[in-house]
């Protein structure tokens, strides 16, 4: 029997709470919270109680054995209590099995409810055309057409959607490998009743101003649920993918099955494929850029956010092997963009891409840099002598220099260049110069180089700012030090697929304070790093 029964209404993030609780206690060698950790934890840690060690605790109490068990069943409990008595079980199931509405990602959601109703309300599979089209039921699709060949085209369910609108946007579709068959064939039999494969509908702004979008069923199939089978049937029933959002969000995958789709249907317009070409530079993916400019994306054309493809690689700290594809493919380095004139050159100067100006030297390139753009051109390539020269002569650069110091130890920290942050360090930019950010990598203002280097994981250049003096435990804008957002980055940044713990141990060597560190769970090795070089128990 369990120590510990859940409530009628378990909340998943309040056993969260309760576990860092926990794990607090422990270390502050609480005498309850020993004797909770020591008889519910079969391996009771010696040193430092992590977030993961007080989960395991919290799970067994409640006679589970692990904790993704125990947040599973928290789920499953949830979930039933708020299905028990539906008034509408059909209203309910296709708001739960089609694309969220609430503003998240009309790539996100699981299928969790959705089942449930169903196990619980069987009924609801068959009730209309519109759950049958979102579990992709093509028998039952047929049978309503044949009742009422209308039905193709009438709208309905919650959202007011026609049946083309449920399939492209389910979540089965994207989910549930099982029936991907099944769609295509639910909804070719819709586009011969007469389907209008260019249907849609119009989400909402989520801010205020902004105006509606339209939500094509192409982009439910292309850009929500990557599927091959309906997008390549919608596109052969005439499609438009220039839609404004189906070129946008095809690319946000490193599967271009479905975006090599959309650029051999020859549809694509040239703003559409400048967008892809973007996006791919958000992704940082190489063969997906490789395979747009195959199809003839036009490296220089600047679409409305006023980037190049190259610019753009640029300011997402592409890899040099991307940034010479697009060279290679007609990219114009000189080219200046829609938002401050500035050309690739210039960028790759103030991002400390000395790599990038290397490039263009060998190939010839002479970009023209002057003034504040030497100065940071110069610290790119860790030419203190030519630096230090033009902070001597020129009082732009000079100027330009002791305001914007920060920006550039942070913009060179988050590339890796050491020797670019040395020269700037030598150059007079002091070790504590703050960073006023960086959306797209999720860095806030007010961080230090060394925040940047622990979030992006570059442990050479960790060692050399802490090395000249950058606070260990200073707050980032979001109240963060190094050290957090090193562990934090394991599992929770944009590169955790190449993430090792060893990154975070230059900011343990050095003593940088383990207080209210949490480490994510499952993540062991950075655990035991921790608890090696722990501060606080």
């Amino acid at each position: 029997m369990p120590e510990k029964q859940l409530p009628a209404h378990p909340s998943l993030e309040q056993y969260k709470k309760q576990a860092k609780d926990l794990a607090r206690a422990c270390r502050l060698n609480d005498s309850d919270a020993l004797a909770r950790l020591r008889l519910h934890h079969p391996k009771p840690p010696e040193s430092r109680v992590a977030l993961a060690d007080a989960q395991l605790v919290l799970a067994r109490e409640h006679g589970f054995d692990t904790w993704p068990k125990f947040a599973a069943e928290i789920g499953r409990v949830r979930i039933a209590t708020a299905i028990a008595d539906l008034a509408d079980p059909v209203d309910a199931f296709l708001r739960a099995a089609l694309v969220p509405r609430d503003g998240s990602s009309h790539s996100e959601g699981a299928l969790d409810e959705a089942n449930a109703i169903l196990t619980r309300y069987p009924q609801v599979a068959g009730a209309n055309i519109y759950t049958a089209a979102a579990l992709a039921d093509e028998a039952a699709v047929r049978a309503f057409l044949a009742r009422d060949p209308t039905l193709a085209s009438t709208t309905g369910g919650p959202y007011n959607w026609d049946p083309l609108c449920h399939i492209c946007f389910s979540r089965y579709l994207r989910l549930d490998a099982s029936r991907s068959d099944a769609f295509g064939r639910a909804a070719q039999a819709l586009l011969d009743a007469g389907a209008n494969p260019n249907t849609g509908w119009y989400e909402k702004p989520w801010r205020t101003g902004d105006p509606e979008v339209w939500e094509s069923a192409l982009y439910g199939a292309a850009g929500a649920a990557h599927h091959a089978g309906v997008t390549q049937l919608l596109l052969d029933r005439g499609a438009d993918p220039n839609d404004g959002e189906t070129p946008y969000h095809v690319p946000e995958s490193y599967d271009n099955t479905v975006l090599e789709l959309l650029l051999k249907s020859g549809r694509v317009d040239e703003k559409g494929k400048a967008w892809i070409l973007a996006r791919k530079a958000d992704w940082h993916d190489y063969d997906g850029m490789l395979l747009a400019l195959d199809h003839d994306c036009n490296p220089n054309f600047i679409p409305h956010w006023g980037t190049s493809a190259l610019q753009h690689s640029v300011l997402r700290d592409n890899r040099i092997q991307i940034i010479q594809l697009l060279l290679d493919r007609g990219a114009d380095p000189l080219l200046p963009n829609k938002k401050d004139g500035s050309n690739a050159a210039q960028l790759a100067a103030r991002r400390g891409r000395g790599d990038v100006l290397r490039l263009l030297a060998e190939r010839g390139i002479d970009p023209g840099l002057r003034g504040f753009h030497a100065l940071a051109a110069a610290c790119a390539l860790g030419d203190l002598s030519r630096a230090q020269e033009l902070l001597r002569t020129d009082p732009d650069a000079r100027s330009w220099f002791a305001v914007h110091r920060g920006d550039l130890l942070g913009a060179f920290a988050a590339v890796g260049n050491t020797e670019g942050v040395r020269c700037l360090l030598d150059a007079g930019a002091p070790p504590d110069a703050l960073y006023s950010g960086d959306a797209y990598f999720g860095t806030p203002g007010n961080s230090t180089a060394l925040h940047v280097a622990a979030w992006h994981g570059n442990s050479d250049t960790m060692r050399l700012l802490i090395d000249r003096g950058t606070p260990l435990n200073a707050l980032d804008g979001t109240s963060c030090t190094a050290l957090q957002l090193a562990v934090r980055a394991c599992t929770s940044s944009h590169w955790k697929n190449r993430r090792s713990p060893d990154w975070i141990e230059p900011l343990l060597a050095a003593g940088a304070s383990t207080e209210g560190i949490e480490v994510p769970t499952g993540y062991t090795a950075a655990d035991e790093l921790i608890r090696r070089h722990a501060t606080h128990f």
